[in-house]
């Protein structure tokens, strides 16, 4: 098993990284949380416009994949950068219109599959098991609902709706973050066990991006924290220099690398088990990080004005996003074998 991206992959993670450091992603991420989605949807065009969401879709829909760990490393990117909006439900979303088409269902990746790979809309969607609540619907323009039991498997039956829409707005820790409950009704667009088992894929693939999310805007927050450090002084020494803030930044550090292996194995793999313990480590390395940036910060951490605030406040919906860190840690334990042990720690 490799844990080095290739040549190849490093160069796209390069792109999108100096793509993404050219676009002042904070200016657009303080437009989304006000309701001006324009700025975004526009950046996010710019990143289809790199093959993102293509990696995500087979060739026979004009995508590039399926190639996870390449989807992987673009997400690392995006929460690096902090970027706004539903990323991971539209590319959810892709996976789930083609594991659909897979099972013989193929009207909907073909109305569908265009327009998302291209950029030219996003998706937002609730699964199953998962969250009522779907992000940033009133952003997306298309709303999909599976309706089925969870958790989804191929013996289950579920459905597939495209929502006509979305109720009232929730606010989030992260003010870019809108969340809402699809609408009922609307238009069912596919039924039976083939949805449940294409839904269950799309749920592991949504939770594997924001462990990679996790990781990039884990990333971020030590980096900056780093940098301040380095800067702010107190008895006429750079606070970094002080023996217990080497040692609170050491350990954000050793988390981050912990989680980084765990991640490029569940995208190798895309068993339940790695997805979920990729998911558990990235999820509290980023909010571990997040908490050292704040207290090394000091007050100045917490403040509109600094663009830091906008990834702390992601820190702690993304760690719970896609399956908090108890759901994870649970599903990482039912993935083991069923030896003395295990079982000795499940009851």
């Amino acid at each position: 098993m490799r844990f080095l991206p290739t040549g190849e992959q490093s160069e796209f993670a390069r792109t999108l990284r100096s793509l993404l450091g050219a676009a002042q992603v904070p200016a657009t991420v303080r437009a989304w949380a006000a309701g001006d989605h324009g700025p975004g949807l526009a950046l996010w065009s710019r990143l289809a416009g790199t093959g993102l969401c293509a990696l995500a879709a087979p060739e026979a829909y004009e995508g590039l994949g399926p190639l996870p760990v390449e989807l992987a490393l673009g997400f690392v990117e995006l929460g690096r950068a902090g970027v706004a909006g539903p990323a991971v439900e539209t590319a959810a979303a892709v996976v789930l219109l083609r594991e659909l088409a897979g099972h013989g269902e193929e009207a909907p990746a073909k109305r569908f599959l265009p327009g998302l790979l291209t950029g030219d809309t996003l998706a937002t969607l609730t699964l199953p098991g998962g969250s009522p609540y779907a992000l940033d619907a009133d952003a997306a323009g298309y709303c999909f609902r599976v309706a089925g039991a969870a958790p989804a498997s191929a013996s289950e039956s579920a459905e597939l709706w495209l929502a006509p829409g979305w109720e009232e707005r929730l606010g989030s820790l992260d003010p870019a973050r809108g969340l809402g409950v699809p609408a009922a009704g609307g238009e069912l667009l596919a039924a039976g066990p083939a949805v449940s088992a294409a839904a269950d894929t799309a749920a592991r693939w949504a939770r594997l991006l924001t462990a990679a999310q996790c990781l990039g805007l884990g990333e971020a927050l030590l980096a900056r924290t780093v940098e301040y450090v380095k800067q702010r002084t107190q008895f006429g020494a750079p606070i970094g220099s002080f023996q217990a803030v080497k040692h609170r930044l050491a350990d954000t550090l050793l988390d981050l690398e912990f989680a980084r292996p765990l991640l490029w194995a569940a995208a190798l793999s895309l068993s339940d088990g790695d997805v979920a313990a990729a998911k558990l480590t990235a999820g509290e390395a980023a909010y571990a990080a997040a908490c050292t940036a704040l207290q090394l910060h000091g007050a100045v951490g917490y403040t509109e004005e600094l663009d830091l605030s906008l990834w702390l406040r992601k820190a702690r919906p993304l760690r719970d996003a896609w399956g908090g860190p108890s759901q994870c840690r649970a599903d990482v334990i039912r993935s083991l074998p069923q030896t003395t042990a295990t079982r000795r720690v499940t009851t």
